[in-house]
Formats: C-alpha cells, sequence, structure tokens
C-alpha cells in the first residue's frame, strides 16, 4: 500500500501469483496470452499469441502491415536484448522523389507513408528463436476471432466512423470491410476479416507443408510473407494503385516485393541508464526511448521521494524534463546506422549537470532548446499549431484523432508478459491501422504510415533516405532492480509514450505505489515540443492535465506559467505494467479507454 496515497481503492485489482501474469490493451488479446501460459508455452510463445490477437481486436490501433520494437529478457540467455522490427524507408524512398511528387513533408496517411512492415518477421524471429510452440498454437485464436468474430470496442466504431466518407469516396477496398452491408458497425458489434483470416490460414498451410519441424514451419511461414503472396500482393498494390492520401492528392506507392525481400529483424542490447536501485532499458536511438532515460538523468538531480505524486512541484519537474529531452530527441536522434548519434553524452553526468541548470523550479519554460554537442544535430523548423487541440482522443486518451484524409496522432497496442520461469516480454506493436491507407483486397490489410516521421530536408539525422528506419515513438521499458529483472511496461500514445511510461515509473519509484496505484493515478501531459505525426506541429508551453488533477495543483502550476488545459478524468494514456520479485508475479491494466486487462494466478 501507499505511504502517501490516503486512499487504498484502485480501479481493479494488482493481480498477484506465482504462475505467470499477462497484460495488454485488450482483454480478449489478455485472455489469448494467458491461455498460451496455460498450454505449457513461455512467455515468449504468448507474446506472440497476444501480438496476432490484438491485430485482429484493435485493427484500429495497429495491424499486420506496422511495426514493433520488442523487449526480452531471456532466462536462458541471462540478459535482456531488443528485437527491432522498425522495418526502414523503401529503395524508392527519397527526399526527390517525394518532393517531385509537390510534397513538403510525407504525408500522414496513404501508400507513401509506407516503411517495409516489421511485425511478422519479428514476431516469427521470436517465436523461432526464443519460443517453443509451433505456428499454428500461437496464430490459431487470431485466425478464428477474424473469420469468427469479436466484440467491436467502441474506439473502433467511432474511429471507422470518423473515416466514413474517405473509405465511401476514396479508399473502397476498406469499406469493403469496415462498412458492413455498407452502415458504420455499432459498438459491441461482432466484427470479422474473413479476408484477414484466410490470409492467416493460408500462411499457415504454406507452413504446415515444409513438414513437423516447428523451425522449418516458421522458415516457410517467412518466405510466404517476404518473398511469397503477401509481397506479391503488396507490390502490386503500390505498383498500380493512385492512393488519396492526407496532401489532397493521390500518389502511389513506393514500397515494392524487393524491399520486403531483403529486409530481417534485427537484435541488439538495449540502451540503459542507472537511477538508483533501478536500471532502466529501452530501445535504442531509432526510437524515442532514450527520451525516458534522459529525463532521468535530468531528474536525478532533484529530491522527489515524498513528494506527492499529484502535487506541482512532481509535475513540473517531470515536465520541464521532458521538454528538455524532447527538444534533444528532436535534434539527435536518428537511425544509428546512417548518423552517429552522441547517446553517450546526452545521457552523460556532465551534460545533464549543465541541462539541469535550464531547469526553474517555479517556473515553466516556453521556448524550445535543444542542447548543443559539436558536430551533431539537426535544425529543427518548429511549425506552431493554430488554437485549441482537442486533449481527449486526439492525444490525450493515447487513441487516434482522425481527420478527413485519415490523418493519426496517437495509435498503437502494448503487453507486458512474464512467465513462471521468470521470463519477460515488453512489446509495443503499432502502425498498419485501419486508418493509415486502404486495405489491400487480395490480403485483407493495409499498410502502415511511419515514413511520415521522416524529415524531408537533407542533413538531419531523422532524415527519409532509403533504407533508413524512422524514428519510432514505440517504445517498451524494462527495469532491473538490484541488478535482477523486475519491471516491464509501456503505454500506446504517439509522443506521450515516454511522458506517461516516466510518470508510472517515477510514482512507483518515489511515491512508492503499486503497480495498479501507479497506473490509476491522475496523468499529464506536454505538447510543448514538435509532435511525431503530420502535420509535425507543436504548441508551446501546453500541458494537459486530467481533471481528477487537485485544484490547488491546476492553479499553482497556472500560476507557474504552464498553459494548461483541461482533459476528461480518465483521458490520459492507456499503461499497462508487469513485475517479478522472487517467485511473485504481478500485473496490473489500464481503466482508461475501457479495452485493457490484466490476467494472472
Amino acid at each position: 500500500m501507499s505511504n502517501i496515497n490516503p486512499d487504498p481503492f484502485t480501479t481493479r485489482p494488482e493481480i498477484e501469483g506465482t504462475f505467470g501474469v499477462v497484460t495488454s490493451t485488450h482483454w480478449i488479446a489478455t485472455a489469448v496470452g494467458m491461455a498460451t501460459l496455460e498450454k505449457g508455452g513461455n512467455a515468449f510463445d504468448a507474446g506472440v499469441a497476444t501480438a496476432f490477437t490484438l491485430q485482429v481486436v484493435e485493427p484500429h490501433l495497429n495491424g499486420p502491415g506496422g511495426d514493433v520494437p520488442i523487449i526480452v529478457h531471456d532466462v536462458k540467455r541471462g540478459k535482456s536484448e531488443v528485437i527491432c522490427g522498425q522495418g526502414p524507408a523503401p529503395a524508392k524512398a527519397t527526399i526527390a522523389h517525394y518532393r517531385s511528387e509537390g510534397l513538403e513533408m510525407v504525408p500522414g496517411t496513404g501508400l507513401l507513408a509506407a516503411c517495409v512492415p516489421g511485425t511478422f518477421e519479428s514476431w516469427m524471429l521470436l517465436l523461432r528463436d526464443y519460443g517453443t510452440m509451433k505456428l499454428r498454437d500461437v496464430l490459431e485464436p487470431a485466425i478464428a476471432y477474424a473469420r469468427d468474430g469479436y466484440p467491436l470496442v467502441e474506439r473502433a466504431s467511432a474511429t471507422i466512423k470518423t473515416v466514413e466518407q474517405l473509405f465511401r469516396k476514396y479508399w473502397t477496398t476498406s469499406a469493403d470491410v469496415y462498412l458492413p452491408g455498407g452502415e458504420v458497425p455499432k459498438p459491441g458489434t461482432i466484427f470479422t476479416n474473413r479476408k484477414l483470416a484466410e490470409t492467416y490460414t493460408r500462411i499457415l498451410t504454406e507452413a504446415e507443408s515444409a513438414g513437423h519441424d516447428r523451425v522449418a514451419q516458421i522458415e516457410r511461414a517467412r518466405q510466404a510473407w517476404s518473398k511469397g503472396f503477401i509481397a506479391e500482393a503488396i507490390d502490386k498494390f503500390c505498383r498500380t494503385q493512385e492512393v488519396m492520401d492526407v496532401s489532397g492528392s493521390p500518389h502511389r506507392g513506393v514500397l515494392s516485393a524487393d524491399d520486403m525481400a531483403r529486409w530481417q529483424p534485427t537484435i541488439e542490447a538495449p540502451l540503459t541508464y542507472d537511477y538508483g536501485r533501478y536500471t532502466v532499458q529501452k530501445a535504442g536511438v531509432w526510437s524515442q526511448g532514450p527520451v525516458m532515460l534522459q529525463q532521468l538523468a535530468l531528474l536525478k538531480g532533484f529530491e522527489l521521494d515524498g513528494l506527492d505524486p499529484a502535487g506541482p512541484d512532481f509535475i513540473h519537474l517531470q515536465i520541464e524534463a521532458a521538454k528538455l529531452a524532447y527538444a534533444d530527441r528532436e535534434t539527435f536522434y536518428g537511425d544509428p546506422k546512417f548518423t552517429d548519434i552522441p547517446i553517450e553524452t546526452l545521457l552523460s553526468d556532465a551534460y545533464n549537470n549543465e541541462r539541469r541548470k535550464l531547469i526553474s523550479k517555479d517556473k515553466a519554460s516556453l521556448d524550445f532548446r535543444p542542447g548543443s554537442v559539436e558536430g551533431f544535430g539537426g535544425v529543427v523548423k518548429l511549425r506552431h499549431a493554430e488554437g485549441h487541440r482537442e486533449a481527449v482522443g486526439a492525444m490525450g486518451a493515447g487513441e487516434p484523432t482522425v481527420g478527413r484524409f485519415g490523418e493519426v496522432r496517437g495509435d498503437t497496442v502494448h503487453f507486458d508478459i512474464i512467465d513462471k520461469a521468470g521470463n519477460m516480454i515488453s512489446a509495443t506493436p503499432s502502425g498498419g491501422w485501419l486508418q493509415s491507407s486502404p486495405v489491400i483486397p487480395e490480403i485483407g490489410f493495409c499498410l502502415g504510415s511511419r515514413a511520415q516521421m521522416f524529415w524531408l530536408e537533407e542533413n538531419h539525422p531523422a532524415s527519409l533516405a532509403p533504407g533508413k528506419r524512422p524514428r519510432t515513438t514505440l517504445s517498451p521499458t524494462m527495469a532491473l532492480r538490484d541488478g535482477e529483472p523486475y519491471l516491464s511496461w509501456g503505454s500506446p500514445g504517439g509522443d506521450q509514450q515516454d511522458q506517461w511510461i516516466t510518470q508510472f515509473f517515477l510514482r512507483h519509484v518515489h511515491a512508492r505505489l503499486n503497480l495498479q496505484e501507479a497506473i490509476d493515478a491522475p496523468a499529464w501531459h506536454s505538447e510543448h515540443f514538435p509532435i511525431s505525426f503530420w502535420p509535425r506541429t507543436s504548441r508551446p508551453g501546453v500541458l494537459v492535465l486530467e481533471n481528477r488533477v487537485p485544484k490547488s495543483t491546476i492553479d499553482e502550476l497556472k500560476r507557474r506559467g504552464h498553459v494548461v488545459e483541461i482533459g476528461p478524468d480518465w483521458s490520459e494514456g492507456r499503461l499497462t505494467a508487469a513485475s517479478k520479485v522472487g517467485a511473485r508475479r504481478r500485473a496490473a491494466a489500464n481503466p482508461r479507454g475501457m479495452q485493457g486487462y490484466a490476467a494472472g494466478r
């Protein structure tokens, strides 16, 4: 129980057991993951089954055409590793080509926003090298839900409603799937995507034609995806279809079967930062993950123990640290295969001791203040958003906001799993959501739009180049405590992910809230820095708070100069978390959005 929070009530129990825990952003996926553990699978088997199910039941938040960073802790290997499932830009994706199409920015929707889909190959690598089960064991639940149906959540229905006219007028292949009977499906409708079920059934059939060997089946499935009928369908669609996108003009894609055949996910060591008893582990600078590590490096210089986690000092310090860390993200981060990124400097004591001096304890900064590391980084041209952007459904709920041509901010799903042996996985699959581009009719799913995170200016670490990974917002997290694997957590929500992830951690560590309390506590986010999604705007000084933040805190934050906007009571983030202490396994999930659930025993 917390030593600060006088009210022990939480929206649901912190799950506890010794067998294993699964927590995800949708209750059906959590149940599938738990069932996989019950059948004798390990955390990695359960992760693959959970991920494929999330593609089906949260199609507005992720899909087969998307991407995923995964952090695993494998007991047998005795270490944590990052699987990079972020596909790169196609070979024909050059700044010159996009400029020749009259574009100043990569569109937020449509075929020009597509990178190589990264999820399927990543799940196959995980299953092959870390899992124990056959492909059928982990793919059958998703196939069954796509074929036989599942209850459509309210946000999915609302998203389809928002893009209804786009589907009817331009993306008619999407209308065929998502407007059954010509109507927007109501919340609770038993919804199917039979073409997707057929696609995964065909992959499974081709896989099993390789014989009974588990690895041979997985390898044959990968061939069907990257060098077989999936790649062929994607290649043909990009070559032959002119697709309307957020630019207001139709464009053909540049993604090819050759791009898909050439790419495979990679495994790397996580970036880490030591914070007291904890070693926090994130994906590298091709993601925004190091933003959390930079916030911790700045906050290490303040005394946070004993601060009220809904009080003005706690919120102010976290937000001011986030402003500086995200400014560095914009300036320095990119694919380290293409650009040297000074991450050692950005996480160093010397650098952060200087940066920390910019944080005033009683005055909010309204300036964009990236650091300076000689010979590194690029110039960011700020585009200020005009007027008020609605907090809920836009950035606040971690759900998509969808405009006339399908542009999106915030998206994504997340899950965390720990099994009896102590294997852990944290993954944030995203992209390829139903509003990103039209459904490819032969395969029942659409491509992602992650390339919108590239800049079309030369000489920036995040500039577009063929074969380059976009700097994704996706950001799973793990932490060791006293050197032992301890905590796995994350959240959907685009640029907000490493704000909510950091807040959760600080509440758990400094206010000693348990996992569920730390998720349930009032939350907030800054919109001070440029968003990663089209149209790449910033709102200097804007701080969006849940209405549950105490009025006295709100008044004091306004006094300090924050441009405060108030969102509804439960509008921020959709965190899940799981922890391991000795034989104990714990998990928690977010009540926000009314989809997430934790299970365990």
